[in-house]
């Protein structure tokens, strides 16, 4: 059932699956994604393998607070700092921290900033959010579809079919491999029914500062990790991974095959599942 927390001075909309009393896993989305890209099966799986799974929507994301399009009051640094306000607001000392894309970052810094309220960390299709480091570059075509974008119109916030297919397509972009449009037609379908208004959505994460900057490095992440990468992923290609495997002081590495930048979609979840219940289990 979702519930409105107060976190930091606002509300962020969260949503539990499982018994509040087994190790909590907080999932953590990427830019400008509300917690419904956390597919419900995939949550409810982590649950039935006995863990307390959270997720909740960023600010100006699903139905948490919002700001102006264009004019968000708040910084990178807000975001990180949600994630202990919201182990607090949920009365708990600590938790797993499951993050994927920009929420892979924002698991990094609080494990650096923050190391006793983390348990383990899942970085799921991210890279490093420190500075200092030499990646790969995004892939062609994804490069050509942001070119694109740049100069297509933004829908009327106010046509609930022509916001879906825009977040269709741009899933298509970053899945070059089994996209399977009927699934990601209805997590689009529910992330535009849940926000009431998409326009800060698109927007304000894109444009918000970066507040005080987190100096740290990789190696500064003492927290067990477990690293989750597709093969396919042509924003973080296969090297962004294998460079977190690599610099995080014992570090595992989980390849799936065909996967895009995308959490793990339902065919990997007889891998994906299993390791991250391993890697979550208590000591």
């Amino acid at each position: 059932m979702e519930q409105m927390l107060a976190v930091n001075g606002i509300e962020l909309c969260t949503e539990t699956f499982g018994i509040p009393t087994a190790p909590p896993i907080l999932l953590i989305g990427g830019k400008s994604a509300s917690m419904d890209y956390w597919e419900d099966d995939f949550c409810a799986a982590l649950a039935a393998g006995g863990r307390y799974v959270i997720r909740y929507d960023h600010r100006d994301t699903g139905r948490s607070a919002t700001w102006p399009a264009g004019k968000p009051d708040y910084t990178w640094r807000d975001l990180v700092a949600d994630v202990p306000g919201l182990l607090d607001a949920l009365g708990l000392d600590k938790a797993h921290l499951f993050g994927i894309s920009m929420g892979g970052a924002l698991a990094q810094c609080t494990a650096v900033l923050h190391p006793e309220r983390v348990a383990t960390v899942i970085l799921n299709q991210t890279t490093s959010a420190f500075e200092g480091v030499e990646l790969p570059p995004i892939g062609e075509a994804l490069a050509d579809f942001f070119a694109a974008a740049a100069d297509r119109p933004m829908p009327d916030m106010d046509d609930h079919d022509a916001l879906v297919a825009m977040l269709v397509e741009d899933q298509r972009a970053f899945v070059p491999e089994r996209f399977d449009e009927a699934r990601v037609r209805a997590v689009a379908e529910r992330v535009v029914r849940r926000t009431p208004d998409m326009g800060p959505s698109l927007v304000n994460h894109h444009v918000m500062g970066d507040g005080e900057p987190v100096e740290a490095t990789l190696a500064d992440i003492t927290a067990p990790t477990l690293v989750v990468h597709g093969t396919r992923d042509p924003l973080f290609p296969s090297g962004h991974g294998e460079l977190l495997a690599r610099e995080i002081p014992d570090a595992t590495l989980l390849t799936l095959d065909d996967v895009g930048h995308e959490p793990p979609p339902p065919y990997t979840w007889d891998t994906a599942v299993p390791a991250i219940l391993y890697h979550t289990a208590p000591n």
